[in-house]
């Protein structure tokens, strides 16, 4: 393969089609079903869906075909096949490539000149919903096996998979897989471009993924609101009360969480990836939007780890609460809050809901009715041992397009799918990496695409699969 043509077509289809394509792609709200109930109705997943498939019709990529799946009150996907090339014509091995399209909600944050579906290009980066979280992936992929097959190269047959229900945990993959079982086959490498990266000097490898349980505790205390100074004293505070079930679950002076089935034990290989990963960052601190004095919870390594092998729990939404304008001196009748619970990699999420649910839920404060409503889990995934031969690849992609080695890191946020791959294919090698990296706040205000960062590992991933023609089986 003549890498330097690899390149040339990498960076002319990222500079001619891609940027338009991922311009007009933000514009679309497309919210995953956990935030538009009614997304079949509205039909911005599918304008979504089509928006990419359009494009993937267009490629000239020899032996592609491609479809819309859909099943029943499901999301749809999108599945391309592409055949074993050049070299690799007898190859019986699978590439999966794994993306998804549907997006998280607008949030409120953003900078007066931009917005979530109002595209904005500044440098290198592109502004705006969905770009970076995980729009670019299905683009890049595909430029991928292009690169490849336009320099002379070879790939094993590859199978791209889009999906619509990421944000919302993935829901509606299970189903696919299972109709799918044919297309995939036996799925030898799975790459997936929705994770992270520590700076955008450096090609980052995901080594572990977090886990996660959502869910909506509600405290009801009367049927109505009342005069909060004639009833409080008398009328236990909805608000007090789901404070002390709160503390069942957190230690609201570390954040530690208190659940049993959300601690494991974290491997001594996991320890020493940490401990690099500070060292080669130069111990900075965190890149946040931090107010002007906020402490950090840990520092160098130990907040590494706290985001990627420990429990965290997260209050990000409640409900009962007028806006403070418009609060009037009433006693609520009831307080809701919705809750991020991530986990360890190794954790069962399912064990860990149940015993979130019982430490609500048991013997409630003042006997106050208590629901939990609207569940979620998903277990997390620690990465199988490195195959040489995939170490090498990453690493020369590394080294040619970034000018330095492969680094590994954690990652703390979840990839549902990935831990159900991981269970359906345990042979399999894995490539997780992806685009957000410092500032690039995907679910918040402000989310970018770094263009140069997302073009040079389009390469990356272009040695990659050739290089996985002659991987040994």
């Amino acid at each position: 393969m003549d890498v330097a043509v690899l390149d040339d077509v990498v960076g002319t289809t990222w500079n001619e089609q891609l940027i338009d394509e991922l311009t007009d792609y933000i514009t679309i709200p497309a919210l995953s079903p956990a935030f538009d109930s009614d997304w079949e109705s509205n039909g911005h997943i599918r304008a979504a869906v089509q928006h990419i498939f359009r494009w993937i019709n267009a490629q000239t990529i020899a032996g592609m075909s491609s479809r819309v799946v859909e099943l029943p009150g499901r999301t749809p996907v999108i599945v391309a096949e592409i055949p074993a090339f050049g070299a690799a014509a007898q190859n019986a091995r699978t590439v999966l490539l794994y993306g998804h399209c549907d997006k998280q909600p607008e949030m409120i944050g953003w900078e007066s000149d931009l917005g979530p579906w109002k595209p904005v290009r500044r440098g290198e980066k592109l502004y705006g919903r969905g770009g970076a979280d995980d729009g670019y992936a299905a683009y890049a992929s595909l430029t991928a096996i292009k690169a490849v097959q336009e320099s002379g190269g070879s790939h094993p047959r590859c199978v791209l998979l889009i999906e619509a229900s990421e944000e919302s945990g993935s829901p509606d993959l299970p189903a696919h897989v299972e109709a799918l079982a044919d297309t995939l086959g036996e799925v030898s490498l799975v790459v997936c471009l929705d994770s992270g990266c520590a700076n955008y000097d450096t090609l980052w490898l995901t080594s572990s993924l977090r886990g996660m349980v959502a869910a909506t505790v509600t405290v009801d205390v009367l049927t109505e609101g009342v005069h909060s100074g004639g009833a409080s004293g008398v009328v236990p505070s909805s608000f007090r009360i789901i404070r002390q079930l709160l503390d069942r679950i957190e230690d609201s002076s570390t954040g530690a969480v208190l659940l049993e089935s959300a601690n494991t034990p974290i491997p001594q290989h996991r320890l020493a990836e940490a401990v690099a990963m500070d060292s080669f960052l130069g111990h900075q601190e965190e890149p946040y939007p931090w107010i002007d004095g906020v402490t950090p919870m840990a520092t160098g390594a130990e907040a590494q780890l706290n985001k990627t092998w420990r429990p965290t729990v997260s209050y990000i939404g409640a409900d009962g609460f007028p806006l403070p304008a418009n609060a009037g001196n009433v006693l609520r009748p009831s307080s809701a809050l919705r809750l991020s619970l991530r986990l360890p990699p190794i954790a069962d999420a399912d064990a860990a809901l149940e015993e979130l649910v019982e430490k609500l839920t048991t013997k409630p404060p003042s006997n106050a009715r208590v629901r939990v409503d609207h569940p979620e889990s998903a277990s997390g995934w620690n990465a199988p041992d490195l195959a040489p031969w995939l170490r090498t690849s990453l690493n020369s992609g590394s080294q040619r397009s970034f000018g330095g080695p492969l680094q590994i890191m954690g990652e703390g946020g979840s990839i549902p799918f990935m831990g159900m791959l991981g269970d359906r294919f345990p042979a399999a090698q894995f490539a997780i990496m992806g685009v957000l990296g410092p500032e690039s706040n995907a679910h918040g205000p402000n989310e970018f695409l770094h263009l140069t960062y997302a073009q040079k590992l389009t390469s990356v991933l272009g040695s990659l699969l050739n290089d996985a023609v002659s991987a040994p089986s």
